[in-house]
């Protein structure tokens, strides 16, 4: 039998009691739906990924992808299993209906994300990036560009990519070179390269569509003159495909994730590699925001996806494993007990629940807002965009940062079997190291999060979120055995909304560099408040209840309350200190 990869209980749980996804469905937008349907999608999402993608893991891990003259080749697997998420309506899941799509929501979307990701995070890579570059072109480019690219995308005959990474010009927009020069027919040529591209190559469809970002010649300087262009690999001319100057230089060879191919990317070596703009000129890094905020909703919870195959593969270890007796058991010819019966290993199997299904209780909540922003109307659907904003950062890094540790506290609970290749464990760990890189690494986000999130609107969505949080916390307060815990994480979100009131001082009194010296700390601690809410508001719904689910609940938030919570106060504390060594410190003294 398959090891699990994830609870669907516990996903029922998140979408239906906890964030009451079922209303979503009340809005126009989605009116074709009903939860009935909603249900059987989630049925196919499970099938599918135990069916194909788990027993797939370890052999895309060691099959990585190869260049093999000009052209990226991956598992075989990949060519059907495309073509079944196009089938399946997983890649046009989100999109209108009047473009192909079944328009679903954004939440039930992500949640078939989760479920693919924990069976084999490399295979849904390919599908999920389609997905992203097909909502872009539905937001902003032409009916004749939509037309052509479209359906090959959502049938899974074609990749679409996020070209964005250069060599010199990595998380720093504003330097990129490519070069975009206007043609008299109203197309473009495009000269640059771009490194990191994931999925950006691969013998496993007919064309793949990158969705790049270049300056056109003579633009302004800076983020204010980039623009976003379509890409072919091979164009059509004279009713045939051919060449479109677009290269492979090479194939990354990573720790992790090895099943699906990163490439770099030479385009117009041979001054023939053809474009459409996509929208206006110069706007296309605030275009390309919307796909880079949906991916980067994605890395948190492709980091949980991780983190929660590796939670049930310990689960399962430390179920089998005998060894040892309890510290109080004087027969040394006693029975050896399973490893789940210590102490220390159910605190680490404590560690990685409150991690996984805090993390994606708070990346439903992210969904709920943007579902809420895009179908929504008034008043709620700017505050849902507002607080969607201002928690992005969060859903991405703090997940990203904490599934590698639930993630090695899996390893730890297998011992010396979890540093060994024939456990999935292994695996686990090093595809986990990922996504605290991807789409922005955490010190980026810290700052965005700091620097722009909290401040830009004179800290209203952060008035709003620390509001949310307070309201959830009253309703709670009165439940059986969340006395304690609710007290804590209010003693907590005050001290947190004084530190951001310091630091807002600070940025004024010295400056930016000392303001955002220690943003990643602050996102950190951010981030324990906000997983700490969502075990508030599980563990509201689960107290006084003894089937041993809600009781796993309750005793997940007590974990959390009382173990992850205390950290988020020292955190604190040092971001209130005005010692700035990190920015007295000369390179030269790191030797």
């Amino acid at each position: 039998m398959a090891t699990p990869f994830f609870s669907r209980r516990t996903l029922d749980f998140l979408l239906q009691e906890v964030h009451e996804v079922p209303k979503l469905l009340a809005l126009d937008r989605f009116a074709a739906h009903d939860w009935k349907g909603i249900t059987l999608m989630l049925d196919a999402t499970e099938q599918l990924a135990a069916a194909r993608l788990q027993p797939l893991l370890r052999d895309m891990d060691r099959q990585e992808p190869q260049l093999v003259e000009g052209r990226i080749r991956v598992h075989p697997a990949m060519r059907d299993l495309l073509r079944d998420f196009g089938n399946g309506g997983w890649i046009s899941a989100m999109a209108p209906a009047s473009d192909g799509g079944l328009e679903l929501p954004y939440t039930i979307s992500n949640a078939c994300l989760f479920v693919f990701g924990a069976a084999n995070y490399s295979a849904t890579a390919f599908p999920y990036l389609s997905a992203g570059a097909a909502n872009l072109l539905i937001s902003f480019a032409l009916p004749e560009l939509k037309a052509r690219y479209l359906p090959p995308l959502f049938e899974g005959r074609w990749q679409g990519t996020m070209a964005l990474t250069e060599p010199e010009a990595g998380s720093s927009l504003s330097d990129l070179k490519t070069r975009a020069t206007p043609q008299p027919d109203g197309s473009y040529r495009i000269q640059g390269q771009k490194i990191y591209i994931s999925a950006g190559d691969h013998d496993a469809v007919e064309n793949v569509v990158h969705l790049l970002l270049a300056r056109i010649d003579g633009a302004p300087a800076g983020t204010r003159g980039i623009s976003l262009f379509a890409v072919l690999r091979e164009r059509q001319e004279n009713g045939s495909l051919i060449s479109n100057d677009v290269t492979t230089a090479g194939v990354y060879h990573k720790m992790g994730y090895k099943g699906a191919p990163i490439a770099h990317l030479m385009f117009g070596e041979g001054g023939d590699c053809h474009a459409q703009i996509v929208g206006e000129p110069h706007k296309g890094l605030s275009y390309m925001f919307q796909m880079m905020n949906e991916a980067r909703i994605a890395v948190g919870l492709n980091a949980v996806s991780i983190a929660s195959a590796a939670y049930y593969a310990a689960r399962e270890y430390a179920a089998t494993r005998r060894q040892g007796r309890p510290l109080n058991s004087k027969d040394p010819l006693a029975e050896p007990v399973t490893i789940d019966q210590h102490a220390d290993v159910k605190r680490m199997l404590l560690f990685q629940k409150s991690m996984v299904e805090g993390c994606l209780s708070l990346l439903v909540q992210c969904g709920v807002w943007a579902d809420l922003h895009r179908a929504g109307s008034g008043e709620e659907a700017e505050k849902a965009g507002r607080l969607l904003d201002l928690l992005t950062p969060v859903a991405k890094s703090y997940p990203a940062e904490m599934g590698i540790q639930s993630t090695n506290a899996g390893v730890q609970c297998l011992g010396g079997a979890g540093y060994c290749a024939d456990y999935a464990l292994e695996q686990f760990y090093r595809e986990a190291r990922i996504h605290p890189i991807h789409e922005g690494t955490t010190g980026i986000h810290g700052m965005d999060l700091l620097g722009r999130k909290i401040a830009r609107d004179q800290g209203r969505s952060f008035a709003e979120f620390c509001t949310l949080v307070e309201r959830d916390l009253d309703a709670a307060a009165s439940a059986q055995g969340l006395a304690e815990p609710v007290a804590a994480l209010r003693k907590t979100l005050q001290s947190l909304k004084n530190t951001t009131q310091t630091l807002a001082m600070r940025a004024v009194q010295s400056g930016p560099e000392v303001f955002l010296a220690d943003a990643t700390l602050y996102l950190e601690a951010f981030g324990i408040v906000t997983v700490a809410w969502q075990w508030i508001r599980m563990g509201a719904l689960a107290a006084g209840r003894q089937e041993n689910f809600y009781r796993g609940k309750t005793a997940a938030m007590r974990y959390f309350i009382g173990y992850e919570l205390p950290k988020c106060l020292g955190l604190l504390e040092r971001l209130n200190s005005t010692d700035t060594v990190t920015l007295e410190t000369r390179s030269e003294w790191i030797d």
